[in-house]
């Protein structure tokens, strides 16, 4: 019998029927990823938390040449490795700063001035609409440009470059290359700009460039590297989640009436909102640096193993119903952010990020809803995040 292939199906408004059987029958199942490499995917919640907070499961070893493979590397293997980059150089506490809601005073204000700024183009423009490129990415976008000290003007250009960064292939392709050191170059434009950047990461970095103990250690690739790496991930990921809650909302509208009605819930509906989500798309990979044992498997050392997220945050173990989205669930250990040493450094922004748009969306657009049947919404193939292309809808 071949091994079943990864990853599972693309449409992100369903849970795919693979995860609960998988969890139920074989929870840690030899599976093919798309390069044709055998893999484990692990998809209840008790073994995903001990891959993730076992240092002997490895993120950065996904990117060490001739190992197995979610799909081929788009971006150069070292930026894999990302936060170890910031750690080694010691610039975990300009990045740790720039990724606290805390540090900037007036972004909450700044944040909803954004939202509500959109959300006066949609209503002047009228209904339907398109969500994506009409709010979602722009709001997500103009976020990471301010974080990282960058022009807002320049959102549109950078998320261009993420629709091919994140492609997921199974060979390497012609493109990817030239997308990264474009973009690169674009990053280490801004740091060495004129004037010198003074606000976000990259007024922070021109300040590391200046002390001796750390200005011998890093060059302004490395530095425009985990910029541009922050912006990424965090644009795709924020604007992302940002589309799945909006299509529950829409297609739950009782929902988006009850935070209407009680907006002190936000807090507890951003959460359940990412339990639920399915962008993450193709599972968190680590490579095993030892034989260790998990579940009824014995996985060797070298080996792939990919942590089905969705499986984990729908285990019925875990979340009663775990397919009901309920705002009143208090106790919610949802693994939407990882866990262990890879936990998201960004949470906290990310939840300040969601509740501000979210709240600002049901308060604007009453009855908001899908201008189309969900069936016909169509979800981007080989991306590293379930994807819908377009959100039309209607108020």
């Amino acid at each position: 019998m071949t091994d079943p292939t990864f990853p599972l199906s693309r449409r992100g408004d369903v849970l795919p029927e693979e995860a609960d059987r998988l969890r139920e029958e074989q929870p840690v199942a030899r599976v093919r990823t798309m390069t044709g490499d055998p893999a484990w995917l692990v998809s209840s919640y008790a073994l995903a938390k001990q891959v993730l907070e076992d240092e002997r499961f490895s993120l950065k070893d996904t990117a060490n040449p001739g190992v197995p493979r979610q799909y081929a590397l788009t971006i150069p293997p070292e930026v894999v490795n990302n936060m170890g980059n910031i750690n080694s150089a010691g610039l975990r506490n300009a990045v740790m700063k720039t990724l606290s809601p805390r540090a900037d005073k007036e972004l909450d204000g700044w944040l909803q001035a954004q939202a509500h700024r959109l959300i006066d183009t949609l209503v002047e423009q009228g209904a339907p609409a398109e969500l994506r490129d009409g709010f979602t990415e722009p709001y997500s976008a103009a976020l990471h440009c301010r974080l990282l000290g960058i022009p807002t003007d320049d959102w549109r250009r950078l998320m261009a470059g993420i629709d091919v960064a994140f492609l997921t292939s199974p060979v390497p392709f012609e493109g990817a290359a030239p997308n990264w050191y474009k973009d690169l170059g674009y990053m280490v434009g801004r740091l060495n700009a004129d004037p010198e950047p003074e606000e976000g990461l990259l007024g922070r970095f021109v300040e590391l460039r200046r002390s001796p103990e750390v200005s011998d250690r890093v060059g302004d690739e490395l530095l425009a590297t985990v910029a541009l790496s922050l912006f990424g991930a965090g644009a795709v990921s924020t604007s992302s989640f940002l589309l799945h809650a909006i299509i529950y909302l829409a297609r739950q509208p009782e929902l988006a009436e009850r935070l209407r009605r009680e907006p002190a819930l936000i807090g507890r509906a951003v959460d359940e909102l990412l339990r639920v989500n399915l962008s993450i798309g193709d599972a968190l990979p680590r490579i095993a640096l030892a034989d260790v044992r998990l579940g009824d498997v014995q996985v060797k050392e070298g080996e792939l193993v990919l942590v089905l997220v969705e499986g984990a945050n729908y285990d019925p173990a875990v979340f009663p119903e775990p397919e009901r989205i309920d705002f009143d669930r208090t106790d919610n250990p949802h693994l939407a952010f990882g866990a262990g040493r890879h936990f998201c450094p960004a949470s906290a922004l990310g939840r300040t990020h969601a509740e501000i748009a979210i709240t600002a969306l049901v308060e604007r657009l009453p009855g908001l809803r899908l201008a189309l049947p969900a069936e016909q919404l169509a979800w981007r193939p080989g991306f590293i995040k379930r994807l819908p292309e377009r959100l039309p809808v209607v108020w």
